[in-house]
């Protein structure tokens, strides 16, 4: 990759064309937000330039815009949105280089370049959105709609009702204060010590049901997200993937706006 840099004063994009971010965005790359995170890590050129400024002004149709040593994707690719269940041990990503991702298992099977829309981490499993619809991955991502996923945990330790108090409390994770979560007690067997919650979150910080769990003291043996919006996990099995049609993709996008 090139060691140049962009100079807004001297090129004319930065005046005139689209912005970079929703460029990418709307070729299915990733969400406005993980676009933005992407060019600002320099792993974004136009002609040949390093461009780290999300609002960066390109014409799709006459620059040479490349995404981690690859073609931009053109447009006239058929938007596509599956639900997968994701095994544990992928990354949810579509850089493989710290390991297997979701983007590697489904290659052979789908043509389209689909990402991840949203996040499990790679100990966790369960149902996970791909597409390369930059709309609906914006809509999906983006905190102010705060639609409904819940998420079946096995924990190791004591539930007791100081530690449910804790965990529906508005904690403090990483300098943000959640919003409450809706907690279940599913199943408990007193004599290992171990109990199945469901926790039902309206939104999603980095790995905070696993850090929820560290302020309670419990430690979490599985982890499977079970229902995004109206989506149910069902008879899926890891590894599964169905297709999402137009009926499903408008109750994500009604649920999510509310």
């Amino acid at each position: 990759m090139s060691n140049n840099t962009t100079d807004t004063t001297k090129d004319s994009s930065t005046n005139s064309g689209k912005r970079l971010q929703n460029v990418l965005a709307k070729r299915g790359i990733a969400s406005r937000r993980g676009a933005a995170d992407i060019i600002s890590a320099g792993e974004v050129t136009v002609n040949t330039k390093i461009i780290r400024e999300p609002g960066f002004r390109v014409d799709p149709k006459k620059d040479a815009i490349i995404v981690n040593g690859k073609k931009l994707p053109k447009s006239t690719e058929e938007k596509r949105t599956i639900l997968l269940y994701k095994p544990r041990g992928l990354i949810c990503s579509a850089d493989n280089s710290q390991g297997e991702t979701v983007c590697d298992l489904l290659r052979q099977q789908i043509p389209e370049r689909l990402v991840p829309v949203g996040r499990l981490d790679k100990d966790s499993e369960g149902l996970l959105i791909m597409s390369n619809d930059g709309e609906l991955t914006n809509i999906l991502t983006h905190p102010r709609y705060g639609h409904k996923k819940t998420y079946n945990v096995w924990v190791s330790g004591i539930v007791d009702p100081e530690k449910l108090a804790i965990l529906r409390s508005r904690m403090d994770i990483d300098g943000y204060f959640i919003k409450p979560v809706e907690i279940k007690i599913l199943k408990s067997t007193p004599r290992t010590k171990t109990f199945k919650l469901s926790f039902t979150l309206t939104e999603g910080r980095n790995r905070q049901i696993r850090k929820m769990c560290d302020q309670a003291e419990l430690r979490i043996v599985s982890l499977q997200r079970i229902r995004i919006g109206p989506l149910r996990i069902g008879l899926m099995k890891p590894g599964d993937w169905h297709e999402l049609h137009k009926n499903d993709i408008d109750a994500l996008m009604n649920k999510a706006k509310g």
